[in-house]
């Protein structure tokens, strides 16, 4: 069974900094790209950063500059946020494309979400 988990969330003041953490566990063949989106209370889930495993990156407009999405193993990835503002408050949740050993197809896997609260 495969799952996401991730760790870094918390409360943090406008400008400051925090970093996300997801890694993938259980029987997996290949990840072929891993980010994060968020979802804000009464809006919906939103793309902030992607990796593929070759390393190519791609950011919302609102995380570029700011934010950067990193792996330093095929089964983790990290976000690193700078100069969080207010309305970067919402949950974050960790995302992979990947394959299971013997379904023989990709699909898509979500962590349960980690809260980021940014105070004004």
């Amino acid at each position: 069974q495969v799952q996401l988990a991730e760790s870094g969330g918390g409360l943090v003041q406008a400008g400051g900094s925090l970093r996300l953490s997801c890694a993938a566990s259980g029987s997996i063949f290949s990840i072929n790209l891993m980010g994060w989106y968020r979802q804000a209370p009464g809006k919906q889930r939103e793309l902030v950063a992607t990796i593929t495993y070759g390393g190519s990156t791609n950011y919302a407009d609102s995380a570029k500059g700011r934010f950067t999405i990193s792996r330093d193993n095929p089964k983790n990835v990290d976000l690193q946020m700078n100069s969080l503002k207010p309305e970067d408050t919402a949950v974050y949740f960790c995302h992979a494309k990947l394959m299971p050993i013997g379904l023989g197809y990709v699909s898509d896997y979500w962590g349960q979400g980690t809260q980021v609260t940014v105070s004004a």
